[in-house]
């Protein structure tokens, strides 16, 4: 099945002006959420201001977009609150910027935009990916999701050994775990578990291995990219994700990259995905005309060196939005 490719799989994207224009058609609004609650090191939220200082905004423009608007969603620093429950730590915090944020996502789709948004740790994905999937929605449609990571992200409390909810956003997503996280925007779950594709995982916790096997969804471990390719995988995710939608979304975690290519993030782990590989993935992304918005997170300035890590998500971004070697 890994090898199968067909276009015939590609449904008819949302009859919406806009979503038929081509990309450079398209102005980005950028959204920053600054947000490291999350997580257990602090650092992430200063990930969007290093993207900002690469040059994102000069190096889109280039490429021939407008980029009309940027703004950030508010957020909390870690030290000036008390985690409340140490099973899904600074809950009622995110849940408040991630529902803003699936606010502001689904309103720049309305609008016709490209929502492109910068993080800050994992967890904010729960927003990000609530207004693509509420904006779908309310048009009788299904997003689907590439989630490119690490980790499976799929912990939930009172299984995740640390309580930080940057392990359980697509767990919640897909409609497991916690009622407020999981119901952001009022609905769940935001995917449909054949529709998502896990791209790169090599650390799995123990209770999270049983919830990925059990959910249904497509995950690409690095053994099956080893083996097959990154060609072969993106061929494969590019049917998942297309299969009965109106386009996907791009959850980009910098640390499903290896080190030696992201030093800049504080969950490492060695054995990822080369530089090229993750370009190769993007490309198909672009390649495919589906993609409806895009966030990179993780990304933390104090733990890279010289603004390297900042300087290659860059790089990959502007692969995902069209640019190619020729």
């Amino acid at each position: 099945m890994l090898f199968l490719y067909s276009r015939s799989l590609y449904p008819a994207r949302l009859e919406y002006d806009v979503a038929m224009k081509k990309f450079t058609d398209r102005e980005i609004h950028i959204i920053g959420v600054p947000l490291d609650l999350g997580a257990s090191r602090r650092g992430t939220d200063v990930g969007p201001s290093a993207l900002r200082i690469a040059g994102l905004d000069s190096q889109l423009s280039r490429l021939g977009y407008s980029v009309t608007h940027e703004d950030d969603i508010p957020a909390p620093a870690m030290e000036t609150r008390t985690a409340a429950d140490i099973k899904v730590r600074f809950k009622q915090e995110i849940l408040e910027v991630c529902t803003q944020l699936a606010k502001e996502v689904k309103r720049h789709l309305q609008e016709g935009a490209f929502p492109l948004v910068l993080g800050g740790d994992h967890s904010i994905a729960m927003g990000t990916f609530a207004g693509t999937a509420g904006f779908c929605r309310e048009r009788d449609a299904y997003s689907g999701l590439i989630w490119f990571d690490a980790h499976g992200d799929m912990n939930v409390p009172g299984v995740s050994p640390s309580g930080n909810i940057h392990g359980m956003p697509l767990a919640h997503l897909l409609g497991k775990g916690d009622d407020d996280l999981k119901n952001i925007l009022d609905f769940s779950p935001k995917v449909r578990p054949k529709n998502v594709a896990l791209i790169g995982i090599r650390d799995i916790d123990a209770g999270e291995r049983k919830i990925i096997r059990d959910s249904g969804i497509h995950a690409f471990t690095m053994r099956e990219i080893d083996e097959h390719g990154m060609a072969a995988v993106a061929r494969r995710a590019m049917e998942i994700v297309n299969d009965g939608t109106a386009g996907f979304h791009i959850s980009f975690d910098v640390d499903g990259c290896d080190p030696t290519v992201i030093p800049g993030s504080g969950t490492l782990v060695p054995g990822g995905v080369s530089f090229r590989e993750a370009h190769l993935l993007l490309e198909y992304c672009a390649d495919n005309g589906g993609l409806l918005s895009m966030e990179v997170v993780e990304l933390n300035p104090f733990l890279d060196d010289g603004n390297i890590s900042a300087e290659r998500a860059l790089q990959l971004i502007l692969s995902a939005m069209g640019k190619s070697i020729l």
